[in-house]
Order: structure tokens, then C-alpha cells, then sequence
């Protein structure tokens, strides 16, 4: 039996007024993902604990069949682990985003942010900012590195704990003062958040992006804090390999950590424009090269959420259905492979907030070997609720899923 999760991140939402009061998965046309619901397990999934931000990371581990209440230690941390940052216990690791403000205000306090992502920046752009950054901040105590397009890391050796740290993302559209990083550890950081944005607001890199119509990325923003993890293998929790793949180091950390094997795909972006064919394919390779299980994920519904953009999050829902699950279904079929693949969000992105919420995302699980009769036609927000199935720790969803 081979094992396949597909992470839609975001995917999940609330009914959207442009949309006629529907969510982007009631609109969306995925036949494979609704034909799928039809024959499958399907139900509710609380993948992030009451008590912890309802961040990619903790819903990811989630996903994987990891309680965050026992293994999470931050989000920087796992990003690091795949960045190939050797990082020792006693550091503190930081997101360091290169994100756009507005620039008419006299006061950096008074700022405006506009986009966490400075209109998804280029790897190659970004890493001339990050470089910068590190240039002038950079020594024995803080080391910025590039990573992938807007999203990078600072460490700060033999760091301290306790900062009051806002991600980039929850703020969209505010006040950048209310939420700086605030306290005798946060000062730190703060002075180097303002500093940057001397550095990079005139860097030829962002007036060239002025030029041509992009946003600047002119100020870093530096958030989720964390220590080295620890995670128990994958294996040894579920008694089968796997591998992970993602263009997000976050995701690829996770896996690292879980002693899953990493998988690049070339063109893989973590946008709607990223290598769907890329994903399906390697997934595919990865089953008939000896992988019992992988975890295919993609960050464009998640990234469309987060810049409202309502169209592009109903088309990545069936980008992803056709090209990756259709390609999956057509293949393992055709091959002869039984198989269990498992089709969910990570924690919902709702198009109104801009931003993750908590509440129980929908999930499906469908057994090649064991077709169901679920009653269902759709696979929706609403129509997961029709079982009555709800896994209150989300983490246990991977038990449902992996036939021990």
C-alpha cells in the first residue's frame, strides 16, 4: 500500500461575497477531488491546538501525524533545518521576511504594511537585499542567510527567549508601530527593523523594481522565534519511509526533521505560479522508487488568501485537482498501485481576513482497495460536516490514515 497527502495550505475558507456567499472550494471545478468525496472517508480536522497560533507550522505538523503541544519549538527552527543553517542548541533562529511599507510617512512607526511577500520578490532579488542586511548587521552574535524568495532566517547566537513578535502577515493594511517587537530582547531587533529600511528603500535592486512596477521589499520583518527541534522519524511513529515535497523551506524542514527525504522541484515556487506538473510527477517517481509514503505540498491557495486574490485561489484549487490529483488517480490506476491518499488544508486562509484561522479544516480520505459510500458529491467547508466525523487533535487524523 503506498501513501499519498496532498496539503492544499489555506485551501479552506469562509463564504466570499464575490463569490455569491460560496467558498473558492464550493466554486471551484475539481472533479477528481469531488469524485474522490463520493467513495471516501470525509470529515473535520482540528489541526491546530487552542493554545498555539494557528501558523503553518503547527497545522503542518499536524498533517504529518505530530502533536505540536509536545514537538513545536518554533517555526524559524524547522526553515533553518532545510536551509542547511548548522545551527546549535543555544541559538535563537528568527523569520526574517523582506516585506513593503509605505514610504510617504516621516515616522518608520507610522508606517503602513502593504504586502508580507513585496509582490513574492525573486530568490535572486531577495538574497542582493538579504546579503545587504547582512552586511550591515551581520557578526558574531546575528547572521541573516537567504532563502527563498521573500522568506529567510536570522540567527542570533546564544540568544535569549521570551519576544513579543507579530508575523508579517496578521497585520496587512495596519500600523506597523502597534506591532513591532517590543521588551529589552525585542529592542534589539526592532532597531535592526528600522535600520534595514535606510538600507533597502534605495537599493538599486528595489528601484529597479519601482521601475517595473513591483513593490519594494524595503524593510525586513523579523518574527517567529524558535529553538534546534527534535522530532522522532517518521518512520519509527508509522513504520514506513516516506519523502516530503514542497518549495517552502518550512515544509521541507519538517520533513528533514522527521527523516523524510526532501524532494527540490525544479520551478517549484510556493505561488500559484509554481511546477503543479513538477510535484505530480515527482510524487509519482518517488512511489515507484521505493518512497511507501509522500506528502505532496502546495502553498498557492495560502498565498492567494493572504493577497486577497479571490480568482487566483479558486484556480489553484483546480490547478491542483487536475494536475496533481487527476495525474495521480490516472497513473497509480493505469500502474496498478494500491494506494490511500489523503486531500486537506492545513489550516484554513480566509479571503476576508487575509490571514490563518484555527477553525477545523475538511478532509478526505480515499483507499483504492476499500471504496466507501460517503452520499456525498462534493468535497466542501460544508459537506465535511455531513459524516459527523470530527478528529478533535489533528494529529491523530495520520492514525485514520496509515493502516497499521
Amino acid at each position: 500500500m503506498k501513501y499519498i497527502v496532498i496539503l492544499a495550505d489555506g485551501m479552506a475558507d469562509y463564504p466570499v461575497d464575490e463569490l455569491g456567499g460560496k467558498t473558492p472550494m464550493q466554486v471551484a471545478h475539481k472533479p477528481n477531488m469531488d469524485a474522490l468525496a463520493a467513495m471516501s472517508e470525509v470529515g473535520l480536522s482540528y489541526n491546530v491546538p487552542a493554545n498555539l497560533s494557528p501558523g503553518s507550522d503547527v497545522a503542518n505538523l499536524s498533517a504529518m501525524g505530530y502533536n505540536p503541544q509536545s514537538c513545536y519549538t518554533g517555526r524559524s527552527p524547522l526553515e533553518a533545518v532545510s536551509m542547511g543553517i548548522d545551527i546549535k542548541p543555544t541559538d535563537m533562529i528568527f523569520r526574517c521576511n523582506v516585506v513593503t511599507i509605505t514610504e510617504a510617512e516621516a515616522n518608520y512607526e507610522d508606517k503602513i504594511i502593504l504586502d508580507h511577500s513585496a509582490d513574492e520578490i525573486s530568490t535572486e532579488e531577495a538574497r542582493e537585499l538579504i546579503l545587504a542586511v547582512n552586511k550591515a548587521f551581520g557578526n558574531e552574535t546575528f547572521s541573516f542567510y537567504p532563502g527563498v524568495s521573500y522568506r529567510h532566517a536570522l540567527v542570533w547566537d546564544k540568544g535569549p527567549d521570551e519576544f513579543d513578535l507579530t508575523p508579517p502577515h496578521d497585520i496587512l493594511e495596519k500600523r506597523i508601530g502597534d506591532y513591532l517587537p517590543k521588551g529589552e530582547n525585542g529592542s534589539v531587533l526592532c532597531e535592526m527593523m528600522k535600520k534595514s529600511y535606510e538600507i533597502l528603500n534605495n537599493h538599486p535592486i528595489n528601484l529597479e523594481r519601482a521601475k517595473r512596477g513591483l513593490k519594494k521589499a524595503n524593510t525586513i520583518w523579523i518574527w517567529g522565534e524558535g529553538r534546534k527541534p527534535a522530532l522522532e522519524k517518521f518512520e519509527t511513529l508509522h513504520g514506513i519511509n516516506g519523502s516530503v515535497i514542497s518549495a517552502v523551506d518550512l515544509i521541507k524542514g519538517i520533513g528533514i526533521c522527521a527523516g523524510l527525504e526532501s524532494i527540490d522541484v525544479e520551478g517549484a515556487t510556493g505561488n500559484i505560479h509554481t511546477n503543479f506538473d513538477g510535484k505530480a510527477k515527482a510524487c509519482l517517481d518517488a512511489l515507484r522508487s521505493g518512497s511507501d509514503y509522500v506528502f505532496v505540498h502546495m502553498e498557492a491557495p495560502d498565498e492567494c488568501g493572504h493577497r486577497h486574490e479571490v480568482e487566483n485561489k479558486v484556480k489553484s484549487i483546480e490547478i491542483i485537482d487536475e494536475k496533481v490529483v487527476g495525474f495521480l488517480m490516472e497513473n497509480l490506476e493505469k500502474e496498478g498501485i494500491d494506494y490511500r491518499m489523503m486531500i486537506l488544508p492545513d489550516h484554513p486562509t480566509p479571503l476576508c481576513l487575509r490571514t490563518h484561522t484555527r477553525d477545523a479544516v475538511p478532509y478526505l480520505i480515499y483507499d483504492s482497495t476499500s471504496k466507501k459510500n460517503s452520499g456525498l458529491t462534493t468535497f466542501t467547508e460544508e459537506t465535511a460536516k455531513f459524516s459527523g466525523i470530527v478528529v478533535e487533535e489533528g494529529y491523530k487524523l495520520m492514525d485514520r490514515f496509515i493502516i497499521k
